[in-house]
């Protein structure tokens, strides 16, 4: 009789177990669905405004797919500078990021395995530099520059948007070395390796999902950014900053198509990088 009664207890244990498992899953697949919803269905608006004539961006309710028109897009597209403002969009975003990568990287390796004297203290400096809003650097920086020689350069640009992104790249990195185990690295030494050797064959491979989405982080913030590239530049605005400037008082179709034109490469970079994104995620992609 307790041995039935025991057995009866264990499995009312494990059904209320399994329940709490079951609505766990329900809650998490309902946030995660209103999340992509969040993000997805602006994309989606922008995408079907871009295509469509401008008598029907006022039209509703709108149709569920785009009409297929590419005259907002082609127009922006052969407006002067726009074609130039990507380019340099694009050159100060690569900048960024391999000045970020290769910067932070080293940074938060050095963070990982070694430990000094005010570590802890170089780490809450380095989240500091983000406590001061750009706005309230605009001024130094512009009067800096101007007597250096780097004011409407992409390369002055790229060193504002490197200070924006450097924070976060070596926390990342650093958050990723430290999942690696040193007893890999000491194996490596082992065999022969010296610490170049063992960082290029075994902690590398290991990383390069992390460093990748590192990368994407600060080409991100550097395609997106729009303050500094409208006050440190004239001539070689960014494409942010030329929309900014020149769709401000622009009828509202060349705006989706100028919203749309900022999504499109950023979008291509992150597909053309997504094997190691979803490696990093534990994710199979062929």
């Amino acid at each position: 009789m307790t041995a039935i009664t025991l057995n009866a207890v264990d499995s009312a244990g494990v059904r209320t177990i399994r329940q709490q498992q079951a609505t766990t899953r329900r809650i998490l697949f309902w946030c995660a669905l209103m999340a992509s919803l969040w993000i997805l269905v602006p994309l989606y608006l922008l995408v079907i405004n871009a295509f469509s004539s401008p008598e029907a961006i006022d039209h509703f309710p709108k149709s569920f797919l785009p009409e297929g028109d590419i005259g907002s897009l082609k127009y922006l597209l052969e407006f002067q500078g726009v074609l130039a403002a990507l380019i340099n969009s694009l050159i100060v975003a690569a900048m960024t990021m391999v000045a970020s990568i290769g910067l932070g990287a080293p940074a938060g390796y050095a963070l990982a395995r070694y430990e000094f004297r005010g570590k802890g203290t170089f780490r809450m400096l380095i989240m500091l530099t983000r406590a001061f809003p750009l706005p309230l650097l605009a001024l130094p920086l512009t009067v800096l520059y101007i007597k250096t020689g780097l004011d409407d350069t992409l390369f002055g640009l790229a060193l504002v948007h490197t200070m924006l992104a450097m924070p976060f790249a070596v926390l990342i990195t650093f958050s990723l070395f430290s999942g690696v185990p040193v007893e890999l690295e000491e194996a490596a030494w082992v065999f022969g390796c010296n610490k170049a050797q063992a960082f290029q064959k075994v902690v590398f491979p290991l990383a390069l999902p992390g460093l990748t989405a590192s990368a994407v982080f600060a080409f991100v913030i550097s395609w997106n950014e729009v303050f500094a590239a409208a006050v440190l530049t004239i001539q070689n605005r960014t494409l942010t900053a030329f929309l900014l400037q020149s769709l401000d008082s622009a009828p509202i179709y060349l705006k989706f198509a100028g919203g749309l034109l900022l999504v499109v490469p950023a979008a291509i970079f992150m597909f053309m990088i997504r094997k190691h994104l979803f490696a990093m995620w534990g994710i199979s992609n062929r």
